[in-house]
């Protein structure tokens, strides 16, 4: 089924976009965009939790992102590679939605399903626009694939101001209870995991002001694409920017 979307985030697990970019998919959603999410897999080797758990707290958590999108595929967790069956898989996710825009992990990242879930969408994205690649849908490419950071940091394209919207990536990212720690709960120290740690959302945090920071915001989210920018008229793009201390 086909169903348009303006801006399409692929991730290897459920949290991952939450983690990185939710504040940009709510902000985009507030304005009227038609967001999605697409997850390659059901992190079905996750250390807490269950798939079926997983599955129901990413729900809750399109529910507070605003999506119009949310799918979970059937890629095995730990073993998301680069094949033809999975970038068909991918292409036709893109065809199915038809995205302007489309979000993606760093390539450079510490896991390595998420390094190829970089790899995976940005060779799937080109191949989508190939009319004889036959997968019963319209071909179709998107403008651009932008890559949003996870732990290990670049030089950033641009960054979103996503003061407004952080509030409610804080909610989208305690949707996952499986995962992170909960105040009050009695079993946040059972199987825990980096993520599971009190600082660990600290540092979401911490990193969400630090980017902010660099264009005079409250909270930032960076983002790196790989070929030049168009800009028609820098003079009114450059007048509307503001950064601290040179207001």
């Amino acid at each position: 089924m086909q169903t348009t979307c303006d801006v399409l985030a692929f991730a290897a697990h459920p949290d991952d976009v939450e983690l990185m970019c939710a504040g940009t998919m709510i902000k985009l959603a507030r304005m009227g965009y038609k967001t999605g999410v697409v997850s390659l897999t059901a992190a079905e080797l996750g250390t807490r939790g269950t798939p079926e758990i997983r599955k129901q707290e990413n729900e809750e958590s399109a529910r507070i992102m605003g999506l119009t999108v949310n799918r979970i595929l059937d890629i095995p967790d730990g073993n998301v590679q680069v094949t033809e069956e999975n970038k068909l898989r991918v292409i036709r996710e893109i065809r199915s939605c038809r995205p302007k825009l489309v979000l993606a992990p760093y390539w450079e990242t510490r896991h390595p399903d998420h390094s190829n879930c970089s790899l995976l969408v940005r060779q799937a994205a080109f191949l989508s626009g190939l009319k004889q690649i036959d997968t019963g849908q319209p071909y179709f490419r998107p403008v651009k694939i932008a890559y949003y950071m996870e732990m290990y940091d670049f030089a950033p394209s641009f960054i979103v101001d996503v003061s407004d919207s952080f509030a409610d990536k804080l909610k989208a990212i305690r949707a996952y209870e499986s995962q992170f720690h909960t105040p009050g709960r009695q079993d946040n120290e059972k199987d825990a995991t980096f993520i599971s740690a009190p600082e660990f959302m600290q540092s979401i945090v911490a990193r969400g002001q630090y980017w902010g920071n660099k264009i005079g915001a409250q909270y930032g989210e960076p983002f790196l694409v790989r070929e030049a920018m168009k800009l028609d008229d820098p003079v009114a793009h450059f007048s509307d920017y503001k950064f601290a201390g040179l207001q």
